[in-house]
Protein backbone atom coordinates (compact mmCIF):
# COMPACT_ATOMS: atom_id res chain seq x y z
CA UNK A 1 0.00 0.00 0.00
CA UNK A 2 1.33 3.46 -0.89
CA UNK A 3 0.77 6.07 1.80
CA UNK A 4 -1.31 9.02 0.59
CA UNK A 5 0.59 12.23 -0.07
CA UNK A 6 -1.18 14.70 2.20
CA UNK A 7 -0.07 17.84 4.02
CA UNK A 8 0.56 18.29 7.71
CA UNK A 9 -1.89 21.19 7.67
CA UNK A 10 -4.62 18.87 6.37
CA UNK A 11 -4.00 16.34 9.13
CA UNK A 12 -3.81 19.08 11.76
CA UNK A 13 -7.10 20.66 10.71
CA UNK A 14 -8.88 17.30 10.78
CA UNK A 15 -7.52 16.52 14.25
CA UNK A 16 -8.73 19.90 15.55
CA UNK A 17 -12.21 18.82 14.44
CA UNK A 18 -11.76 15.44 16.13
CA UNK A 19 -11.54 13.61 12.80
CA UNK A 20 -9.21 10.69 12.12
CA UNK A 21 -9.03 8.30 9.20
CA UNK A 22 -11.27 5.24 9.64
CA UNK A 23 -13.65 7.52 11.61
CA UNK A 24 -12.24 6.58 15.02
CA UNK A 25 -11.51 8.40 18.24
CA UNK A 26 -8.06 9.44 19.44
CA UNK A 27 -7.75 6.32 21.59
CA UNK A 28 -9.40 3.76 19.31
CA UNK A 29 -7.68 0.92 17.48
CA UNK A 30 -8.32 0.03 13.89
CA UNK A 31 -9.83 -3.39 13.22
CA UNK A 32 -7.57 -6.21 14.41
CA UNK A 33 -7.55 -9.80 13.15
CA UNK A 34 -5.08 -12.57 14.00
CA UNK A 35 -4.74 -15.98 12.34
CA UNK A 36 -2.41 -18.52 13.93
CA UNK A 37 -0.81 -21.62 12.46
CA UNK A 38 -0.34 -20.02 9.04
CA UNK A 39 3.25 -21.33 8.59
CA UNK A 40 3.22 -25.13 8.86
CA UNK A 41 7.02 -25.46 8.92
CA UNK A 42 7.44 -23.12 11.88
CA UNK A 43 7.01 -24.13 15.52
CA UNK A 44 4.44 -21.34 15.83
CA UNK A 45 3.15 -18.53 13.64
CA UNK A 46 0.64 -15.70 13.39
CA UNK A 47 -0.64 -13.45 10.63
CA UNK A 48 -1.84 -10.08 11.97
CA UNK A 49 -3.94 -7.47 10.20
CA UNK A 50 -4.15 -4.11 11.98
CA UNK A 51 -6.11 -1.84 9.70
CA UNK A 52 -4.11 -2.06 6.48
CA UNK A 53 -0.88 -2.97 8.26
CA UNK A 54 -0.07 -6.65 7.92
CA UNK A 55 2.64 -8.52 9.82
CA UNK A 56 3.64 -12.20 9.68
CA UNK A 57 5.43 -13.72 12.68
CA UNK A 58 7.17 -17.08 12.80
CA UNK A 59 8.77 -18.95 15.69
CA UNK A 60 11.65 -21.38 15.28
CA UNK A 61 13.03 -23.31 18.26
CA UNK A 62 16.54 -24.73 18.03
CA UNK A 63 19.34 -25.88 20.30
CA UNK A 64 22.22 -23.65 21.28
CA UNK A 65 24.53 -22.74 24.13
CA UNK A 66 23.29 -20.81 27.18
CA UNK A 67 24.44 -17.27 27.89
CA UNK A 68 27.41 -17.24 30.32
CA UNK A 69 25.41 -15.37 32.96
CA UNK A 70 22.35 -17.66 32.64
CA UNK A 71 23.57 -21.27 32.60
CA UNK A 72 20.88 -23.82 31.78
CA UNK A 73 18.47 -21.12 30.63
CA UNK A 74 17.33 -20.52 27.06
CA UNK A 75 16.72 -17.15 25.50
CA UNK A 76 14.62 -15.30 22.92
CA UNK A 77 16.22 -13.87 19.79
CA UNK A 78 13.96 -11.40 17.99
CA UNK A 79 14.45 -9.97 14.52
CA UNK A 80 12.24 -7.79 12.30
CA UNK A 81 12.39 -7.37 8.54
CA UNK A 82 10.75 -4.44 6.79
CA UNK A 83 10.18 -6.00 3.37
CA UNK A 84 10.50 -3.62 0.40
CA UNK A 85 7.16 -4.84 -0.95
CA UNK A 86 5.49 -3.49 2.20
CA UNK A 87 6.31 0.16 1.51
CA UNK A 88 8.13 2.26 -1.04
CA UNK A 89 10.14 3.64 1.89
CA UNK A 90 11.60 0.24 2.85
CA UNK A 91 14.80 -0.77 1.07
CA UNK A 92 16.50 -4.16 0.59
CA UNK A 93 19.79 -4.86 2.33
CA UNK A 94 21.06 -5.23 5.89
CA UNK A 95 18.76 -4.42 8.82
CA UNK A 96 17.86 -0.73 8.93
CA UNK A 97 17.82 1.30 12.17
CA UNK A 98 14.00 1.20 11.96
CA UNK A 99 13.88 -2.61 11.77
CA UNK A 100 16.34 -2.89 14.67
CA UNK A 101 14.16 -0.56 16.74
CA UNK A 102 11.01 -2.57 15.97
CA UNK A 103 12.65 -5.85 17.00
CA UNK A 104 14.10 -4.40 20.21
CA UNK A 105 10.87 -2.75 21.35
CA UNK A 106 8.82 -5.91 20.77
CA UNK A 107 11.49 -8.13 22.34
CA UNK A 108 11.76 -5.93 25.42
CA UNK A 109 8.04 -6.03 26.16
CA UNK A 110 7.84 -9.81 25.82
CA UNK A 111 11.07 -10.48 27.70
CA UNK A 112 10.29 -8.10 30.59
CA UNK A 113 6.87 -9.70 31.07
CA UNK A 114 8.39 -13.20 31.11
CA UNK A 115 5.97 -14.42 28.44
CA UNK A 116 8.33 -17.31 27.65
CA UNK A 117 9.51 -19.42 30.59
CA UNK A 118 13.16 -19.38 29.56
CA UNK A 119 14.21 -21.41 32.61
CA UNK A 120 12.23 -24.36 31.24
CA UNK A 121 14.35 -24.38 28.07
CA UNK A 122 17.43 -25.97 29.61
CA UNK A 123 18.42 -29.40 28.28
CA UNK A 124 21.71 -29.86 30.15
CA UNK A 125 24.51 -27.64 31.44
CA UNK A 126 25.84 -26.90 27.95
CA UNK A 127 22.72 -27.16 25.79
CA UNK A 128 19.49 -25.16 25.80
CA UNK A 129 16.59 -24.39 23.54
CA UNK A 130 16.64 -20.93 22.00
CA UNK A 131 13.46 -19.33 20.68
CA UNK A 132 13.87 -17.38 17.43
CA UNK A 133 11.12 -14.85 16.83
CA UNK A 134 11.05 -13.54 13.24
CA UNK A 135 8.76 -10.63 12.34
CA UNK A 136 8.05 -9.79 8.68
CA UNK A 137 6.18 -6.64 7.70
CA UNK A 138 4.14 -7.55 4.62
CA UNK A 139 2.21 -4.29 4.27
CA UNK A 140 2.84 -0.99 6.02
CA UNK A 141 0.19 1.50 7.06
CA UNK A 142 1.52 2.53 10.45
CA UNK A 143 2.05 1.02 13.91
CA UNK A 144 4.25 -1.98 13.20
CA UNK A 145 5.04 -2.15 16.92
CA UNK A 146 1.59 -3.23 18.17
CA UNK A 147 0.90 -5.45 15.15
CA UNK A 148 4.24 -7.20 15.68
CA UNK A 149 3.69 -7.54 19.42
CA UNK A 150 0.25 -9.10 18.96
CA UNK A 151 1.61 -11.53 16.37
CA UNK A 152 4.65 -12.40 18.46
CA UNK A 153 2.63 -13.27 21.56
CA UNK A 154 0.04 -15.26 19.58
CA UNK A 155 2.79 -17.18 17.77
CA UNK A 156 4.61 -17.96 21.03
CA UNK A 157 1.45 -19.16 22.77
CA UNK A 158 0.76 -21.63 19.94
CA UNK A 159 4.37 -22.83 19.52
CA UNK A 160 5.14 -26.52 19.99
CA UNK A 161 8.46 -27.89 21.15
CA UNK A 162 10.32 -30.20 18.76
CA UNK A 163 11.78 -33.45 20.08
CA UNK A 164 15.41 -33.66 21.12
CA UNK A 165 17.02 -37.10 21.01
CA UNK A 166 20.69 -38.12 21.06
CA UNK A 167 21.89 -34.65 20.19
CA UNK A 168 19.48 -34.19 17.29
CA UNK A 169 16.39 -32.03 16.82
CA UNK A 170 13.48 -34.02 15.40
CA UNK A 171 10.99 -31.49 14.09
CA UNK A 172 8.49 -34.06 12.84
CA UNK A 173 7.75 -35.02 16.44
CA UNK A 174 6.38 -32.43 18.84
CA UNK A 175 6.66 -32.58 22.64
CA UNK A 176 3.83 -30.26 23.66
CA UNK A 177 3.45 -26.50 23.88
CA UNK A 178 6.26 -24.07 24.57
CA UNK A 179 5.97 -23.18 28.27
CA UNK A 180 4.67 -19.63 28.71
CA UNK A 181 3.73 -17.45 31.66
CA UNK A 182 0.89 -15.31 30.39
CA UNK A 183 0.29 -12.49 27.95
CA UNK A 184 1.71 -9.01 27.43
CA UNK A 185 0.42 -6.39 25.01
CA UNK A 186 1.71 -3.05 23.77
CA UNK A 187 0.00 0.22 22.95
CA UNK A 188 1.75 2.71 20.68
CA UNK A 189 0.91 6.41 20.69
CA UNK A 190 1.96 9.20 18.33
CA UNK A 191 1.95 12.91 19.06
CA UNK A 192 0.64 14.62 15.93
CA UNK A 193 -0.03 18.38 15.83
CA UNK A 194 -0.25 18.32 19.62
CA UNK A 195 -2.80 15.49 19.71
CA UNK A 196 -2.02 12.10 21.28
CA UNK A 197 -3.23 9.28 19.03
CA UNK A 198 -3.33 5.56 19.77
CA UNK A 199 -2.47 3.22 16.89
CA UNK A 200 -1.25 5.83 14.38
CA UNK A 201 -1.77 4.89 10.75
CA UNK A 202 0.74 5.61 8.01
CA UNK A 203 -0.49 9.13 7.26
CA UNK A 204 -0.39 10.06 10.94
CA UNK A 205 3.10 8.64 11.41
CA UNK A 206 4.33 10.85 8.57
CA UNK A 207 3.83 13.92 10.75
CA UNK A 208 4.40 12.48 14.22
CA UNK A 209 6.65 14.60 16.42
CA UNK A 210 7.10 11.81 18.96
CA UNK A 211 6.11 8.20 19.58
CA UNK A 212 5.64 6.14 22.73
CA UNK A 213 5.12 2.40 23.14
CA UNK A 214 3.85 1.12 26.50
CA UNK A 215 4.02 -2.64 27.14
CA UNK A 216 1.93 -4.04 29.98
CA UNK A 217 0.44 -7.16 31.39
CA UNK A 218 -2.73 -7.13 33.46
CA UNK A 219 -1.14 -5.47 36.47
CA UNK A 220 2.18 -3.87 35.61
CA UNK A 221 4.02 -1.71 33.14
CA UNK A 222 6.65 -4.04 31.72
CA UNK A 223 8.48 -1.76 29.29
CA UNK A 224 8.29 1.72 27.76
CA UNK A 225 10.08 3.08 24.72
CA UNK A 226 10.00 6.60 23.30
CA UNK A 227 10.82 7.13 19.64
CA UNK A 228 11.42 10.05 17.29
CA UNK A 229 12.12 13.52 18.68
CA UNK A 230 9.72 15.71 20.59
CA UNK A 231 8.37 14.99 24.04
CA UNK A 232 5.39 13.89 26.11
CA UNK A 233 4.27 15.90 29.12
CA UNK A 234 3.67 14.15 32.43
CA UNK A 235 -0.10 14.37 31.91
CA UNK A 236 0.21 12.92 28.40
CA UNK A 237 2.39 10.11 29.71
CA UNK A 238 -0.08 9.34 32.50
CA UNK A 239 -2.93 9.26 29.98
CA UNK A 240 -1.02 6.89 27.69
CA UNK A 241 -0.36 4.53 30.60
CA UNK A 242 -4.02 4.59 31.66
CA UNK A 243 -5.18 3.86 28.11
CA UNK A 244 -2.67 1.00 27.80
CA UNK A 245 -4.14 -0.72 30.85
CA UNK A 246 -7.67 -0.04 29.61
CA UNK A 247 -6.89 -1.67 26.25
CA UNK A 248 -5.11 -4.69 27.70
CA UNK A 249 -8.27 -6.75 28.23
CA UNK A 250 -9.55 -6.25 24.68
CA UNK A 251 -6.12 -6.99 23.13
CA UNK A 252 -5.73 -10.09 25.29
CA UNK A 253 -9.17 -11.29 24.16
CA UNK A 254 -8.15 -10.94 20.49
CA UNK A 255 -5.02 -13.01 21.15
CA UNK A 256 -6.92 -15.66 23.11
CA UNK A 257 -9.56 -15.94 20.41
CA UNK A 258 -6.86 -16.48 17.77
CA UNK A 259 -5.35 -19.40 19.72
CA UNK A 260 -8.72 -20.97 20.53
CA UNK A 261 -8.48 -20.30 24.25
Amino acid sequence: MSIKMITEEYVSERLKKGIRDEKRGHFDYRKISIKTGTMPNAEGSADVQLGNTRVLVGVKIDIGEPMPDNPGEGTIITSAELLPMASENFEPGPPSPESVEVSRVIDRGIRAAGVVDTKSLGIDEETVWNVYLDIYVLNYDGNIFDAGSLGAVAALLTSKMPKYDNGKVIRDEKMGRLKTNGISTSCTFAKVSGAILLDPNGNEELFAASRLTVSTDENRIRAMQKGLGGYFTQNELDKAIDVSFEKFGALRSVIKESIGD
